[in-house]
């Protein structure tokens, strides 16, 4: 098969070749179905370049997977953030971070399956430690921990333990979100969310 010609970057440039490759990658990765299609060859013909070109930029495809990952943390990030932004309630904000959680998981299914090992895991894999994989998500988790602080101090949580009863909220987002993808066929409660973060979260109505 004949690499499509693809315009040399002007001096100077290289970091759009790198985008162009981490683009490529992550298009495949949404439409192909899973990360084994995310071969160097796949990701040098969709943008148009030898497979060679790669190299300074990415040394194999696990450099390229972990950036998928490391960029898809950072808009799984960049969402919520808007989410908590746009509301003022404690209660309603937590519930905006749930759904926006959720969104981005239903709307990226691979890219979310990938974030958290599958067929290919950041720690086996990508060669980084367990430690730097938490780093990745620490942002996301410390708007959970701090809009649900802002319930327990407005009333709307009995919470004695933001931090862990986080954690607990998340592991039911996680599992809903892996829930709903291998069985999105299933007739799933239209409040269902709301129905996992009421009790993880210990909402109350406020005082």
């Amino acid at each position: 098969m004949t690499t499509p010609h693809r315009p040399r970057n002007p001096r100077g440039h290289g970091k759009r070749l790198r985008t162009e490759i981490l683009t490529a990658a992550t298009e495949l990765l949404d439409t192909g179905g899973d990360e084994r299609t995310v071969t160097l060859r796949a990701v040098a013909c969709r943008v148009g370049i030898a497979p060679p070109s790669i190299y300074p930029h990415f040394l194999d495809q696990s450099a390229i997977m972990l950036a998928v990952v490391r960029q898809s943390f950072a808009e799984l990030t960049h969402r919520l953030r808007a989410a908590a932004a746009a509301v003022v309630d404690p209660r309603q904000r937590l519930h905006a971070l749930c759904r926006a959680y959720l969104e981005y998981a239903q709307k990226y299914p691979q890219r979310y399956r990938v974030m958290f090992g599958d067929l290919w895991h950041p720690v086996v894999d990508g060669g980084v430690t367990p430690d730097e994989v938490t780093t990745m998500g620490a942002e996301a988790m410390r708007l959970l921990v701090d809009s649900l602080a802002a319930c327990v101090a407005s009333g709307h949580s009995a919470s004695r333990d933001p931090a862990v009863d986080a954690i607990a909220l998340w592991l039911g987002l996680h599992g809903l979100a892996h829930q709903r993808a291998v069985a999105s066929w299933y007739p799933w409660p239209a409040d269902i969310a709301q129905r996992v973060a009421i009790p993880l979260a210990r909402l109350v109505n406020a005082r």
